[in-house]
């Protein structure tokens, strides 16, 4: 048995089937391919991170500061052992997570977490470790990157992990929130509100664009950056792109390109929460990058993809960035470099989309940021 609904979906009226099957599933008709939702693993609490493994399971993290093996039928396991203690006050916690590219070969993640510090101060943290055979414990644990300095804030980490064409590791890092802090993303002897660039083995390349100042971290790559939480890297072009939180207003699609600088919190397209201008008041300023595009009011990006699979080839080369605010999945379309549409979808099931991933499978998987949070797999629907 199955009935009929009707949703609307990227401003489309749709129609809907509720199939009874062991896994809940709603097909949705939208302007472009017939998409159906599955719920693949729920119980999660506030998962953040998702990762693939080579067999089609999946490394999720949880905020409270658990990592779990999930099954590709949903079973999810207990606590992987062997991981350092995380601060998981506020928006902090285990955060993002991938994979070595060598994977295969070294078994090694990597993950991200707010890490804490002396006197209620924490650090945005990298550490990496060898999965175990049997995917119960992380071993020979290091901690190759520590945000320089720890401040006391629980809010705005960043933490996206991307690894380059090369095997270098991009590390988005937020500027911790607050009015007193915020001014170090134009400092360059500072981390915070900036993308910085390593090593697998947390050592510094040498074609970074500081290395060899002594007035600047070696570690950045770009600065002026408010909380990124949305990366991926273009499949065309291997440049990293990124998407960081505006303020009220003023959510930011950019290219991080080394040694620029994208304006927080001198320049804006939003405002303070209470109203009042950010910095100069400005949304340009000369030497400062504008954004390819901004969302006023804020969609509160978090997770990215480049879409490449077979599944949707309509989709192919758009950008989907999971939103929290706006508990959607935002799609965008492309010419190079410029946005020539977006589109809304799975509005109306009013879950904040924390992470978004590319399955082996060709479907996209998303994580909800919620209490009792869950695994979707968004795949092309079958014709009735």
């Amino acid at each position: 048995m199955t009935r009929g609904m009707f949703l609307r979906t990227g401003g489309v009226l749709a129609a809907t089937l509720l199939a009874s099957t062991s896994l809940a599933q709603e097909a949705i008709s939208t302007e472009g391919p017939n998409i159906a939702v599955e719920t693949v693993a729920e119980g999660l609490s506030h998962p953040w991170g998702l990762a693939f493994l080579p067999d089609g399971s999946m490394l999720v993290t949880e905020r409270s500061g658990n990592l779990r093996h999930v099954t590709p039928t949903g079973d999810v396991s207990e606590p992987i052992s062997g991981l350092p203690e995380v601060d998981n006050r506020s928006q902090g916690g285990l955060l993002d997570i991938a994979l070595d590219p060598d994977f295969e070969e070294n078994r090694l993640v990597y993950w991200s977490y707010a890490e804490p510090g002396d006197g209620g101060t924490t650090s945005t943290a990298v550490a990496r470790g060898k999965l175990s055979d049997d995917g119960t414990e992380m071993q020979d644990v290091q901690v190759i990157f520590s945000q320089e300095p720890k401040v006391a804030s629980t809010a705005h980490y960043g933490s996206r992990l991307v690894f380059d064409r090369e095997g270098h590791l991009f590390v988005t890092l937020g500027e911790r929130f607050s009015e007193a802090l915020r001014g170090q993303a134009q400092e360059l002897d500072s981390d915070l509100g900036k993308i910085v660039r390593l090593n697998p083995d947390g050592s510094i390349p040498d074609d970074n664009p500081y290395v060899g100042r002594e007035d600047a971290r070696p570690e950045i790559w770009s600065y002026g950056h408010r909380n990124v939480q949305a990366a991926a890297l273009n499949p065309e072009t291997g440049e990293l792109w990124e998407i960081e939180h505006g303020p009220k207003g003023g959510d930011e699609l950019n290219i991080a390109r080394p040694g620029e600088n994208y304006g927080w919190p001198v320049i804006s397209y939003g405002v303070n929460y209470n109203g009042t201008p950010v910095g100069s008041g400005k949304a340009q300023a000369e030497g400062m990058v504008d954004p390819l595009y901004q969302w006023t009011p804020v969609i509160a990006p978090s997770g990215m993809i480049f879409y490449e699979g077979d599944m949707f080839p309509e989709w192919q080369g758009d950008i989907f960035v999971g939103g929290l605010a706006s508990q959607a999945l935002v799609r965008l379309e492309l010419d190079g470099e410029k946005v020539t549409h977006e589109e809304r979808l799975l509005h109306e099931r009013a879950q904040r989309i924390r992470d978004v991933v590319e399955g082996p499978d060709g479907a996209i998987y998303l994580l909800t940021d919620e209490a009792n949070g869950a695994i979707w797999r968004v795949h092309a629907a079958k014709a009735s």
